[in-house]
């Protein structure tokens, strides 16, 4: 029971940080945030690994995360940051982010609440969590002009999957499960060489500005 409720709580932390992330000035922020997050996500795969049956691959899936997920992209994103001109600024306020990442979780709860799960009965508030985390990353990408902050929203949605991968496939085969961990580090680091080459091409990252390029 205390594991359980370890896994609920520590899902909270997960929406604070994607908070952050989305709203944080600068991208050097959000990648540490998105780092903060990614390491408790590493926490629920441990305490998951030591709570469920048969969760044992749920350490090699913890491992590959932290050295891919709280290491890598944070690294690679605060990197491509210094070799961009400009930081664009998101096209809402701050408290209306907040109000939809709200209606977002209510809504995830509310479903979730709908479900009759014989698995992961006991962790249904992480798995709303898990769920809510899909529309954070839309959020981020809809609300943020800088094209790297929104490969941040990316990896906040992959987060949500990875854990609600964790809650209902936690005895999924150990090579499936580093697979799954390892794929954020490569999809950010074709998406970062494309925005670099972008960059470089037309000396922004703000969404708006290139729309205008169109024709």
């Amino acid at each position: 029971m205390q594991n359980v409720n370890l896994i609920n709580s520590l899902s909270g932390l997960l929406i604070l940080t994607s908070l952050l992330v989305i709203e944080a000035k600068t991208l050097r922020q959000s990648a540490i945030q998105y780092g903060i997050q990614s390491f408790v996500l590493v926490l629920i795969f441990l305490a998951l690994a030591s709570t469920m049956e048969g969760a044992e691959s749920l350490y090699y899936w913890a491992a590959s995360a932290f050295l891919t997920k709280a290491v890598l992209v944070p690294i690679i994103l605060a990197r491509a940051e210094k070799s961009m001109e400009g930081q664009p600024a998101a096209t809402v306020r701050p408290w209306a982010s907040i109000a939809l990442a709200g209606a977002s979780l209510v809504v995830s709860f509310l479903v979730v609440n709908s479900l009759q799960l014989r698995i992961a009965v006991e962790f249904k508030p992480a798995l709303a969590v898990s769920i809510a985390h899909f529309f954070f990353g839309q959020l981020c990408i809809l609300t943020q002009k800088n094209m790297l902050k929104q490969v941040l929203g990316f990896c906040l949605m992959e987060n949500g999957s990875h854990l609600t991968l964790a809650l209902l496939a936690y005895n999924a085969p150990e090579l499936v499960e580093v697979g799954i961990a390892t794929d954020a580090v490569f999809g950010v680091i074709i998406m970062v060489i494309l925005l670099v080459q972008i960059n470089k091409s037309l000396h922004t990252l703000d969404v708006i500005e290139l729309k205008s390029l169109k024709g």
